[in-house]
């Protein structure tokens, strides 16, 4: 066999397993129930011995975080927030896309996902990034602070969402935005379990039943709908 060949099934072996640890680590401990106004599911939590996959390689190309953290159009000098953040993948790219004079709350309701995160902050000197561990109803956040808030596959997991984001609404600034990346439900081709999936329409429903509207909904990234959202 040629040497490209056995490189291609080294890709797709390493694809398997990730997207196998996926389907195990995210398991959820206790029976979830569903979302009063869509239905929907609610998914488990991914436990912290799936931690890696947050880091995987693969990532860049199936997400490809530089793009959506352009697409966000963050200033320096913003106060942002990482809700559900885990190892901190994407409040690394935070802490640079708004500068030193800005700065990153990265919240986790896991303690073994915090204590990786804070290592990487003081490994790697970042010094405009606060860790917080927060609860499934509560973030730690102060009041009207936040100028923007991201939950990157994060939503779906939220045990009881409602509470989480009156909780979310609470700590944003006026004309403050809440962005949702969602692997896509409508799409079939994205090989990622139902539960964690989400429809714009579901995220609509549910989002907007709890004060929020629905602004705009950016579709180029390669498994992610980006849904923004501001408070009614």
């Amino acid at each position: 066999m040629t040497r490209p060949a056995w490189e291609a099934i080294g890709i797709l072996h390493r694809r398997a397993i990730a997207f196998g640890l996926l389907l195990l680590v995210s398991l959820p401990a206790t029976a979830q129930g569903v979302h009063p106004v869509s239905g929907r599911r609610i998914a488990g939590v991914m436990g912290v011995a799936g931690a890696n996959w947050l880091v995987r390689p693969e990532r860049v190309a199936e997400e490809n975080p530089e793009k959506a953290i352009r697409m966000l159009e963050l200033k320096p000098g913003m106060t942002v927030a990482d809700i559900g953040a885990g190892v901190g993948y994407y409040s690394l790219k935070l802490a640079a896309a708004v500068g030193t004079s800005g700065k990153v709350y990265a919240t986790d309701i896991q303690p073994g996902m915090i204590e990786r995160l804070r290592a990487t902050l003081a490994r790697e000197g970042v010094r405009n990034v606060e860790a917080i561990l927060s609860t499934a109803t509560t973030t730690g956040l102060p009041d009207a602070s936040m100028d923007l808030m991201i939950l990157v596959d994060v939503y779906h997991e939220f045990a009881e969402p409602q509470k989480m984001i009156a909780e979310l609404r609470r700590s944003l600034k006026p004309g403050g935005r809440l962005v949702l990346f969602e692997f896509r439900k409508e799409d079939p081709g994205v090989p990622i379990r139902e539960e964690h999936k989400m429809s714009v329409a579901e995220a609509k429903a549910e989002l907007e039943a709890d004060g929020m509207v629905l602004e705009k909904v950016l579709e180029d990234l390669p498994w992610q709908h980006m849904m923004f959202f501001r408070q009614r």
